[in-house]
Formats: structure tokens, C-alpha cells, sequence
């Protein structure tokens, strides 16, 4: 589980060229207190690994005279830091501070003096006062990774009190006087060195971020920052390419982003906004693989249904089908030809597409002979949902116009056609682009996050996204 998972949300990947994000994200107080809760954990386990050095010299003790003594074997057996406070530093980065720490230890003590005389024993040693406050800082790596570094520490540690046994009462003040200095020194040149560590051990998990996520065999999902981020007293804000591409061809749409602004909420731990340029660059990507384009058979249309894909349904409309083609099967070619455009309105997402329709019969030799080509023009509404970290959605048809682009069986009322291929574009394209929608495309992520309390809204020009962050193991 990556501790203080603001920081990869913070520093994702080195600035691109794009003036405006698609997807923008804000990461309010709520998430950084999530973030402060696991990063606490961390650092706690971390500070426990804290080797105290054994401790020995020689002091003068009244009315004893020269003592020699040493601590030995000493080991933490508990440590805890009860109070913490984890915040934003404007336009800078993340402060961490710790307060009331403690740690308790347990170690052998020995000494000798006047000489021949020797005593020894084991002591408790419980250190209390402990404060730390660190400041981190966030960058880019040379592999377009964010990285985050310990940019300054402090620690002090307020006050030592031993429980010797087995020892007499000067034990006490010579610790008082001499060793309690030692032994604090001892631990706080440790503890800055361990935080960094535990700050500098978050970068493979930072590694872990999806910055260019593969949505299928036809394309992937880029997610650079295209802007420093805007970090406030309140959330972090930051801007995401959020662009589709053709795997392996980056090749830009002829549109670009428009600005776009995320509201001022922080109920949840973090919100997430994709406009519509996302969106449209999906339909430029797929457009242009040509996974656009489905062939329909009779086999797709329910066994129940009257209307059949053949020449004797479509000759009842268009005679001259029948009397050429008597008896054949027929096959539907539907594509777009050009990109849709999605448009987002509050509460409502449609998708216009431009395409065409080819019929043609079935030869007995299995060979296409091609009857006629629709202009398609149709408009569809659109259902988006989250579903684990994955935007998806459904599409149900509104309408469909359509008009004669060639015909190779003579003139005709498109018109009459207009019930059967609404029918089986209902029937039978519907249904396979919603089972693709279903599938849905990553959102940002880092290892194993998930999205919980989840709520989406449809706004103008984009989707806002607004959930809690949980971590798994």
C-alpha cells in the first residue's frame, strides 16, 4: 500500500505541451487526512527500526569518584505518535509535523568503580516529548514517474526517564547528569535520516501510476500533467492530458481542450473531472482505427422477430431486390464516417454520429453483391458510471435519419426502410456498443486503489466525478 497516496496524485508525470487539461483532479482536506493515516503507519514502522547505539565512558560521580559505565543492547518496545498533522504548504508542497511522540526501550547497564567494585542490571528507559516536522517536496522523474524527497527535517526529543533494576540510587544521577544528553543526541540523529527514508521508500509505489493505461487493442489513455499543480491552503489541484491515442501513434485530433473549472466542494476525499474533450478524442481514436464498423447478419437479429435479414424482407419494400436477388441472405455494413461528437449538458450526455449503411445480398458463392448505401445521421443519449476505477457507461438510440447515398437497384422511399433498420440497430448495434461501454476505460490510479462512495454528475462541457479513496494490501 503506498503511504500518502496525495503525493503520486500531486506530482503524476512531467508537464506536456497542451495549454488545457481534459481531466482535472482536486484532492481535498479529507483525502489528505486519509493520506496523513496511512502515512503514520508507515512512518511509525519505519521509526521502529531505530538502532540505539550502545552508550559507555567514564564519569566522576561524588562522592564515588571516577565511574566507568555502559548501556548496552538496547531495543525499542514500543513507540507510538499519538498526535500528527499532515498539511499544505501554497505553492510549495506538503508539510508533515508530530507532536507528544514517545518511545519506550529496554536495554543491560554495567559499571565499575573504586577500582574492583562492578554492578550491572537491566534498565526501562521511556522517552517522551518527541516532536518531528518535516517538509517534502514533489518532482517529476527522468521517466515521466513523479518522485518525492524529504526536503528538510527536524527532530527533538524532550525529556528521558530510566527505571534502573537492580541498581542503587546513584545509578540515577549518573544518568541525569551525563548519559540522559548522550542518549538523546543518540536518538535524534537517527530519526531524521529514518524519515527520509520512509519518504524516499514511496517512490516505487509512486512508480505504480498509470501514466499512459491501455484501454484496449485499439487504444490508450494518457494522463501527463499539463500543468504544474495548484496547491492551496485548502486542496491540491491538478491538470491531466486525459487523451486518447492509437496505441503506439499519438497522433492529435483536429479539436483541442477547453478550459474548464472543478467546483469548490470538498465532501469527499477527492473529485475528478473529465470533459468532453476526453471523451471526443475517444471517437477520433476509434474512428480512426476503424473499429467503428460492424457487420450485421441475420443470426444477430432475435429468432422471434419477423423481419429478417434477407432479400425477401427488403424486397416487400424494394422490389427490385426481390425480383434480382430471389431468395438470398443479406448482410448490413454499418460504419461511422467521421468521429462523433459527445457533448456534455447538466444531467445529460448525447453522442451524434455520421455514417452510412450498405446492404448487400449474400451470393450463393458467398460473395457480397452490394444493393444500396444510407446516409446515416443519428443521435443517441448516453448513461456514464463508475465501476471500480473504470469510467463506463450504456447508449440507448433517440432518433436516426437516413437518405439515399447510392443505390445499384434503382430509386426508392428510404423512408420505407425506416422501421426495419431502426429495428436493427436496436437490436443488433446497440447492444455490442454497450457491451464495449461496459468494459470502460481507466481512471488515474495508483497500485491497488479503489473508488468508493462514488457519485457522478453530469455537468457542461464535463463529468464530475466525486469519491473516497480506500488502499488494499
Amino acid at each position: 500500500m503506498s503511504p500518502w497516496f496525495l503525493l503520486a496524485l500531486v506530482a503524476l508525470v512531467p508537464l506536456s505541451q497542451s495549454t488545457n487539461p481534459g481531466v482535472k483532479v482536486k484532492l481535498t482536506q479529507r483525502g489528505l487526512e486519509y493520506g496523513r493515516q496511512i502515512g503514520m503507519a508507515s512512518l511509525q514502522r519505519k521509526l521502529k527500526s531505530i538502532k540505539v547505539p550502545d552508550l559507555s565512558g567514564t564519569e566522576k560521580v561524588a562522592p564515588i569518584g571516577k565511574v566507568k559505565y555502559s548501556l548496552t543492547g538496547m531495543q525499542i518496545v514500543n513507540l507510538g505518535l499519538p498526535k500528527s498533522a499532515i498539511g499544505l504548504v501554497p505553492g510549495t508542497g506538503i508539510s508533515l509535523s508530530v507532536g507528544n511522540a514517545f518511545i519506550s526501550l529496554r536495554g543491560n547497564w554495567r559499571v565499575r568503580y573504586l577500582r574492583f567494585i562492578k554492578d550491572s542490571g537491566t534498565f526501562d528507559l521511556a522517552v517522551s516529548g518527541l516532536t518531528i516536522s518535516a517538509g517534502i517536496s514533489l518532482k517529476s522523474d527522468e521517466t515521466g514517474h513523479p518522485a518525492v524527497s524529504c526536503a528538510s527535517c527536524a527532530a527533538t526529543v524532550g525529556s528521558a526517564n530510566i527505571k534502573f533494576h537492580g541498581g542503587a540510587s546513584w545509578l540515577y544521577n549518573l544518568f541525569s547528569s551525563f548519559i540522559d544528553k548522550a542518549l538523546r543526541s543518540a536518538l535524534q540523529k537517527q530519526i531524521c535520516p529514518l524519515v527520509s527514508d520512509a519518504i524516499s521508500e514511496m517512490n516505487p509505489h509512486l512508480k505504480t501510476l498509470n501514466v499512459l493505461a491501455k484501454v484496449d487493442q485499439y487504444a490508450e489513455i494518457e494522463y501527463s500533467m499539463v500543468t504544474s499543480p495548484a496547491i492551496s491552503k485548502a486542496s491540491i489541484d491538478f491538470s491531466l492530458k486525459g487523451e486518447f491515442y492509437n496505441i503506439g501513434k499519438h497522433q492529435e485530433p483536429p479539436f483541442s481542450a477547453a478550459p474548464f473549472s472543478l467546483p469548490a466542494q470538498s465532501t469527499n476525499m477527492m473529485y475528478i473531472g473529465v470533459s468532453s474533450f476526453t471523451t471526443n478524442s475517444a471517437g477520433f481514436v476509434y474512428n480512426n482505427a476503424g473499429a467503428l464498423s460492424l457487420y450485421i447478419t441475420d443470426d444477430m437479429i432475435p429468432a422471434s422477430s419477423p423481419i429478417r435479414l434477407n432479400t425477401r424482407t427488403f424486397g416487400a419494400f424494394i422490389p427490385q431486390i426481390a425480383k434480382r436477388f430471389p431468395g438470398l441472405m443479406m448482410k448490413l455494413l454499418v460504419k461511422t464516417s467521421n468521429a462523433p461528437n459527445i457533448t456534455f449538458e447538466p444531467n445529460n450526455v448525447t453522442l451524434q454520429a455520421t455514417g452510412t449503411v450498405t446492404a448487400y445480398a449474400i451470393q450463393p458463392n458467398s460473395t457480397l453483391e452490394p444493393l444500396f448505401i444510407l446516409n446515416m445521421d443519428a443521435s443517441v443519449s448516453a448513461r456514464v458510471y463508475v465501476t471500480g476505477v473504470k469510467l463506463a457507461g450504456a447508449v440507448a438510440l433517440n432518433r436516426i435519419d437516413m437518405t439515399l447515398g447510392t443505390s445499384y437497384v434503382g430509386p426508392f422511399q428510404v423512408k420505407s426502410l425506416d422501421n426495419i433498420l431502426l429495428m436493427v440497430l436496436k437490436v443488433a448495434v446497440i447492444p455490442k456498443v454497450n457491451a464495449r461501454l461496459q468494459q470502460g476505460y481507466p481512471l488515474p490510479a495508483i497500485g491497488k486503489m479503489n473508488l468508493i462512495n462514488t457519485q457522478l454528475l453530469v455537468q457542461k462541457d464535463y463529468m464530475l466525478i466525486g469519491t473516497d479513496v480506500h488502499f488494499t494490501e
